[in-house]
């Protein structure tokens, strides 16, 4: 099994891209989250890696953090739903707005998500609810995930992380979102100085 890949993105689109390690491609299965947080095609990326095999299918689904594949296995546990609409849900919500919609059993919050109806909606949240971690639990570790993902980008740690507090405290909360605004900060900041990461 495939857990994780190190390499360059060689093609993105909406919903997939492929990474080449060692000279090999592998088509990757991703949220529109992920794709839109990835950097350009040519640079390198590391996902962390669910492989799922049916019959004779083998299929990649990548993710920018271990927290949000973990939950992308957990909704793989739930009758009915597969690696197709799990994949639907965490481009639908980030998955740190998911554990709260969870929490606070907010139906109307998931039925938001392209797909998901209120009984599935409701379902989710019965069948999750005990499974999953609190949401305000997985908020350092998220934190510490956006702040590696731009030191691979190439940041200064230092500043990177003056920019995730500027972020945090603007009310960015997952890692998406963060990361985010951390790159509009520190891009503003190189155009201003002039600097490059």
């Amino acid at each position: 099994m495939i857990g994780s890949l190190r390499g360059k993105l060689i093609y993105k689109k909406s919903d997939n891209l492929i990474v080449e390690v060692s000279g090999v491609g592998y088509r990757v299965n991703v949220t529109f989250n992920t794709i839109s947080i990835l950097p350009e095609e040519g640079k390198d990326v590391f996902l962390h890696i669910y492989t799922h095999v049916r019959k004779d299918i083998l299929q990649l689904y990548g993710f920018t953090s271990e927290d949000e594949k973990k939950i992308f296995i957990t909704l793989l546990g739930i009758t009915g739903i597969g690696p197709k609409m799990a994949l639907n849900i965490l481009s639908g919500i980030s998955h740190n707005d998911l554990l709260q919609a969870i929490e606070t059993e907010d139906v109307a919050q998931l039925c938001r998500i392209p797909g998901l109806g209120k009984k599935t909606a409701q379902r989710l949240i019965l069948e999750l609810r005990e499974k999953l971690p609190p949401a305000k639990e997985t908020v350092d570790r998220v934190f510490e995930d956006t702040l590696s993902a731009l030191v691979n980008l190439g940041y200064k740690k230092s500043i990177a992380l003056e920019s995730l507090e500027k972020a945090y405290k603007k009310g960015y909360h997952d890692i998406e979102g963060l990361l985010k605004e951390a790159l509009k900060y520190l891009n503003r900041d190189s155009q201003r100085t002039g600097d490059v990461k």
